[in-house]
């Protein structure tokens, strides 16, 4: 006997795995690298704006040799290659969350349908040592019919137990199945990410070592060019242009979000006075059903409201929706982007050149560089003059400009909270000591930000 029933319950066993093992799928493209391909796609489209913006700046220009030029390339790659290892660390890190939690939940299937074997095991075994009674048998047995409909009731209810226990082992099965493939699908993706950080990292040492060799070169150059009062109203000219290219890049981009947003409204407040007419229509053929019946119960639904200009929000702006609380009423409240010592403020003479239009904060070569506030990165890339440069928008016309980054670890586009990092400070653009330029800007004219600091 229990030969028979260990029989039988391992074939109704083998039958649900037969039935929920699925096929891998070998040489799958992962979704890490469709998302990178799309996100690729829609900065390159946005980048190819931004050069278009340097190039008008640049073209006009008279100044063709900047010793700083030279280092142009070497800094920028740096930057980029620092970006991609912050990025790429971001990425491991949540990838290896992702795996603890599968590992975790292949645990928990596993033992779920370790449990539901063995009660399928015992149901099967008590269903044989009752001694297959069918309900053909108990119907024509004559005995009592109050006992063989009792009975047919327990056997419908063993059936249903054991039809619901099978159902649900194959759908653990087939979970943990997935289970497996999510699971080899995120080590693939780790094992990505890691052969990316190892180039990156060969390539940051080797624009490193190519940078330090520049500087050695030009230093003297760079020195010299320093201390030229033409050279630094160039360089606030090139910026200035840059702030006023962008503003308008930035209108144009505000005036297309609200005219997309407007024309959405639109839709949905006809898509409403539809639903209303449709209402309004079924409410008055149920009254003239009602007065041809006058018994008829009324369970109409009353008709949905119409939407308001307040429950679609467009006052609100797009800028106030992107960024949250007006960057106007921050005043005296933000913070310094990063720790230092403050040696440039704004409107102190640089020596026999202009007036310094923001604040230069010396610090060490890598700190962590902030957002004093949040928005959207309009610009991060090299400028002359500025070195690795990263601007942002935070609406109403108000951009925060930092400059002079080792890196920049955003990209044009992405938006930022207050606190974000958003670079690590360094000398790039030919500067002689390690720090942040720090500007702000309303309307495209600069302004002091100590105003707006609390310290």
């Amino acid at each position: 006997m229990r030969t028979t029933w260990r029989f039988l319950a391992t074939l109704g066993i083998t039958a649900v795995m037969a039935g929920s093992f699925l096929p891998a799928h070998a040489g799958k493209v992962t979704d890490r690298t469709r998302q990178k391909r799309a996100a690729e796609a829609e900065r390159a489209e946005l980048q190819q704006k931004l050069d278009s913006l340097k190039r008008e700046i640049t073209r006009t220009e008279s100044a063709k040799s900047d010793a700083a030029d030279a280092l142009a390339h070497s800094e920028a790659a740096i930057s980029q290659a620092n970006r991609a290892l912050r990025d790429l660390a971001d990425e491991q890190s949540g990838i290896e969350t992702k795996i603890t939690q599968l590992s975790q939940e292949q645990e928990r299937l596993a033992k779920s349908i370790e449990a539901q074997k063995k009660q399928l095991a015992t149901l099967l075994r008590e269903h044989y040592v009752a001694g297959n009674e069918d309900r053909i048998k108990l119907l024509l047995s004559g005995d009592n019919p109050n006992r063989i409909n009792r009975d047919l009731q327990y056997m419908g209810y063993v059936s249903q137990a054991q039809a619901k226990l099978i159902a649900t082992l194959r759908a653990n099965m087939a979970a943990i199945e997935n289970n497996k493939s999510a699971t080899q699908e995120a080590k693939d993706e780790l094992d990505e990410v890691a052969q990316e950080q190892r180039e990156q990292k060969a390539q940051l040492e080797q624009e490193k070592a190519r940078r330090a060799a520049l500087l050695s070169q030009l230093s003297n150059k760079l020195a010299a060019q320093r201390k030229q009062a033409g050279h630094i109203e160039r360089d606030e000219q090139r910026l200035g242009g840059l702030v006023d290219r962008l503003s308008k890049l930035i209108e144009e981009q505000r005036k297309t979000e609200a005219a997309l947003l407007e024309k959405r409204r639109q839709e949905q407040l006809a898509h409403a006075a539809a639903r209303n007419s449709a209402a309004a229509a079924s409410k008055m053929s149920s009254v003239k059903a009602k007065a041809r019946n006058p018994d008829a119960i009324d369970d109409d639904e009353p008709p949905p409201k119409l939407l308001g200009r307040n429950e679609l929000t467009p006052d609100a702006g797009v800028q106030d929706r992107v960024f949250g609380r007006a960057f106007g009423a921050l005043r005296g409240q933000l913070r310094l982007p990063v720790k230092g010592d403050l040696l440039a403020k704004y409107g102190s003479k640089r020596g026999d050149g202009p007036s310094w239009k923001g604040l230069f904060i010396r610090t060490a070569e890598g700190a962590d560089v902030k957002a004093v506030a949040g928005g959207r990165v309009v610009f991060a890339d090299w400028l002359r003059g500025f070195g690795n440069l990263i601007i942002i928008d935070h609406g109403s016309e108000y951009l925060t400009i930092y400059g002079n980054n080792q890196a920049v670890l955003k990209h044009a586009g992405d938006l930022v909270k207050t606190g974000d990092i958003i670079a690590s400070a360094g000398n790039s653009g030919g500067n002689e000591q390690s720090g942040l330029y720090f500007e702000m800007r309303h309307q495209g004219r600069a302004f002091d930000p100590l105003e707006w600091i609390s310290r």
